[in-house]
């Protein structure tokens, strides 16, 4: 692979580094174990294929296989990696804007939304040129939002990559007027080849990212430099050579089996490995432990956690759509739509959206909580209490309700919800 990066949907809405430039071998006839290991694969996956998978998504670049001039990260697995490969994060993505005649402005000439944290510094291009790529400026000049974004875990998203878009519409009529999600339908920009129903420009349920503006598993996309006048070229140098992020795909020689070019194969590569990566499992819960009351709390219609951490086992039920079994039932304690965060919201989004808009934010799953330590959509506590009250985004904030209500409980209550909670 050559110049190109490659955005993974769960990493904070695009994480981007550049492609593992590897053409794996997807052969195989060995079969994957079920067990409740974090990291393993989805019954009846095939072991080799996704041992393939994962060491391409674990495998860092450099300039040679066109990582930069400016990245975030050089492997997949440097921002999937809490917990076991393919988890939350520990680096946090920068994400900028500013209001436009009311409206936000992602400053798309600098490069925004997403800020590179990364450069190669002094680098060559193909015809000797020496360049010097430097970093995104920080801040961006005439950025006046600014918000952090964590990379969230991969564990078990093939299974909800596979639902239908009515399994969404379901869960929000399910759900209290007063804290409905809005169920987010964008257009297919990478379709996932496993899945007929897709096709590019047509529309999917975004159910991935912390804004569920993604609809499927991978997509392809750049940010130019913020710090440059134009996409091609940082400091007079062109990047659009190796080492670089340019569009020139066509160009590109290196093919692998099947005659697949080294990015496509890639793409592959990181969608098997994310399509089968097994859902967390929880910790069982003994009858009338603090855990088992913390559940209760949890499900109350007092406390509204369950309003949009869902886990209705009619709904979650894989689907054979995008490769993975049918028929596994899951609970991922999220309903996967956009909700009204007022306050607590980020305010990033995209080119003309209102500031309302700019609030709302995809329910986080909690499955696998008890592996992550960086909580909120910018990991700004650790805290699970900290967590809850951070839902309160005022007035007009659908998680308001919840977080006065964790607020009034007894210290005792606090705890069996905060023990429930490390069960996940």
């Amino acid at each position: 692979m050559r110049g190109r990066t490659i955005g993974i949907t769960l990493t904070g809405l695009g994480l981007l580094f550049a492609a593992a430039s590897s053409c794996a071998d997807m052969q195989g006839d060995s079969q994957s174990s079920d067990n409740a290991a974090l990291g393993d694969s989805l019954p009846g996956t095939n072991g080799t294929t996704f041992a393939a998978a994962k060491a391409n998504f674990q495998a860092a670049e450099g300039a040679p296989d066109g990582l930069g001039p400016i990245f975030n990260e050089r492997s997949c697995a440097f921002c999937h990696q809490t917990g076991a490969v393919g988890g939350a994060g520990e680096n946090i993505e920068r994400r900028y804007g500013t209001l436009t005649n009311g409206v936000f402005d992602p400053m798309a000439s600098t490069g925004g939304s997403l800020r590179q944290l990364f450069s190669l510094g002094t680098f060559t291009v193909g015809n000797g040129q020496n360049c010097q790529s430097g970093t995104d400026a920080n801040p961006a000049p005439g950025a006046t939002i600014f918000a952090g974004r964590v990379t969230t875990p991969l564990f078990g998203l093939g299974l909800v990559d596979s639902l239908p878009d009515s399994a969404f519409d379901t869960l929000a009529s399910r759900e209290p007027t007063a804290t409905r999600g809005i169920v987010n339908r964008v257009s297919i920009a990478l379709p996932n080849p496993a899945d007929g129903s897709q096709s590019v420009g047509s529309t999917r349920v975004g159910r991935f990212g912390w804004k569920a503006g993604v609809p499927n598993l991978a997509f392809a996309t750049e940010n130019r430099a913020n710090h440059a006048p134009t996409n091609a070229i940082i400091n007079g140098c062109p990047d659009d050579q190796v080492p670089g992020t340019d569009d020139d795909f066509a160009a590109e020689n290196n093919n692998c089996a099947g005659g697949v070019n080294e990015l496509q194969d890639d793409v592959a590569n990181f969608t098997f490995f994310m399509a089968h990566l097994a859902a967390p499992v929880p910790a069982a819960i003994t009858p009338g432990t603090s855990q088992d009351r913390g559940r209760t709390l949890f499900n109350s219609a007092s406390l509204q956690c369950s309003s949009c951490h869902r886990n209705d086992t009619d709904v979650f039920v894989s689907t054979s759509a995008g490769g993975v079994p049918s028929g596994i039932r899951f609970a991922p304690y999220s309903d996967f739509l956009l909700h009204d965060m007022g306050t607590a919201g980020d305010g990033i989004g995209n080119a003309g959206d209102s500031v309302a808009v700019t609030h709302r934010m995809r329910t986080a799953p909690l499955w696998g909580l008890r592996s992550r330590n960086k909580l909120m959509h910018d990991g700004g506590t650790t805290d699970r209490a900290v967590a809850i009250q951070r839902h309160a985004g005022g007035s007009s904030g659908q998680g308001t309700a919840a977080a006065n209500a964790f607020n009034v409980l007894t210290s005792s209550q606090k705890n069996d919800l905060i023990n429930f909670l490390g069960t996940l």
